[in-house]
Parts: C-alpha cells; structure tokens; sequence
C-alpha cells in the first residue's frame, strides 16, 4: 500500500491550495481515505474524508466549507481543495487510508492512527 501526498506549498492568506494523494498497491474503492494535518506543537487532526464510495464525507469544523475532499476513482487519487486559507492552516498535511471496508469514524479520534499513510506535505500559509 502506497500514498504519495503533494501539492503543499507557501501561500497568501485568503488563497488556495489543492492538495493531492495518489495511491497504489490496494483496491482503492474499499478503503476510505482522507487528510489528516499537525501543526507545529499541535496533536495531529483529521481534517476531511471520504467514503469508499464517495457518498459521505467528513469536515472538521475547523474546515469546514474552505475545503473540499473528491475522489478519483479512473486515477485511484484523492484531492482537497483548499480556499480561503488562514495562517492557522500552516500544517504538515497527510493523506491517510482505511481499510478494507474502513469508514470514516477514526476522522473524528484525537491521535487517530489510520491504516496506511503517506508522507506529509508542508502547507505554509503566510498572514
């Protein structure tokens, strides 16, 4: 199982980023995946993600309708679309899989330790 997060980079408050997570090694539509991000002295947090098909999503509060999470299905990647991003989105964010037949539940847990993860990807957001 292999996720590869990229898409992390330095941007102004108040723009965007879109973040993505290829996949390989599994059968992508029976796990589900998502975002997770820790900031500098934070505990990390899951952010955002999505069911194995798609059909429900999860937002922390804290992200909720600045992001938005979409699958790949032909292309086994998830994307999140950052916008109106605030200093306090400065994170190592990283792409994270459940599975198989995971949900989204352990989205919501402090310190959740998911299946499978990739690298994280830095996001810088200045102010």
């Amino acid at each position: 199982v292999q996720l590869q997060a990229s898409g992390g980079g330095l941007v102004q408050a108040g723009g965007s980023l879109r973040l993505s997570c290829a996949t390989s090694g599994f059968t992508f539509d029976d796990y589900a995946i998502g975002w997770f991000r820790q900031a500098p002295g934070k505990e990390r947090e899951g952010i955002s993600c999505m069911s194995r098909d798609g059909g429900k999503t999860y937002y922390a509060d804290s992200v909720k309708g600045r992001f938005t999470i979409s699958r790949d299905k032909a292309k086994s990647a998830v994307h999140l679309q950052m916008n109106s991003l605030k200093p306090d989105d400065t994170a190592v964010y990283f792409c994270a899989a459940d599975g198989p037949y995971g949900g989204c539940g352990g989205w919501r847990i402090k310190r959740y330790d998911a299946d499978h993860w990739g690298q994280g990807t830095l996001v810088t957001v200045s102010s």
